[in-house]
């Protein structure tokens, strides 16, 4: 009789132990997300401003800024989702917008003004460390969703995540296939 007790209560701390675990991938999961989403928030709020001086230097290219500001606004509306649809739609939205802001620099390229505004080269220069930073939280958030992933798929695990329901979570995934393509490099 004793030995069934102690299996049961070890069973037990066994099946609480994992369920905590799994409740910390996902809360690791979402906290990932959302160091994601703070990166996000920050280039959105830097591109109006990238907007504004670039156009100072170049009139004739409205549709590349209006673009990006679409972009931005789409993305921002996207946020606001379900979380179901959330995470897909924002991923696409910020690969085009990642797209649209890499059109802008390269347009700034053709007015040497822009290039030596000193305004210009600090925007530049911060959105090329928020890009670091968006590239590292969503490489932080992959691995997070791969270990929660695995685990809720794995046994013993599994017996805990299939009766209270963990849902697997979605990679922040690129859409834009030129962007998996390897640049092309010309020798001259």
């Amino acid at each position: 009789m004793i030995e069934l007790l102690i299996a049961v209560v070890i069973l037990l701390a066994l099946s609480i132990w994992m369920y905590n675990r799994l409740i910390q991938d996902r809360n690791q999961v979402q906290a990932a997300w959302s160091d994601i989403d703070v990166q996000l928030m920050r280039r959105h709020d830097l591109v109006p401003q990238l907007v504004s001086t670039v156009k100072a230097y170049s009139s004739y290219e409205k549709a590349t800024m209006e673009a990006v500001t679409e972009l931005r606004s789409r993305s921002e509306a996207a946020a606001h989702l379900p979380e179901a649809t959330h995470l897909p739609e924002r991923a696409r939205l910020e690969a085009e917008m990642e797209s649209g802001i890499r059109r802008l620099i390269v347009l700034a390229e053709d007015y040497p003004d822009l290039k030596a505004d000193s305004n210009f080269r600090q925007l530049q220069s911060e959105l090329t460390a928020i890009e670091d930073h968006i590239q590292y939280a969503r490489r932080f958030y992959n691995g997070s969703v791969r270990v929660y992933n695995t685990r809720i798929q794995s046994f013993p695990h599994l017996l805990i995540a299939v009766p209270f329901r963990f849902e697997p979570a979605e990679f922040f995934e690129v859409d834009n296939s030129s962007e998996r393509a390897a640049p092309k490099v010309e020798l001259r």
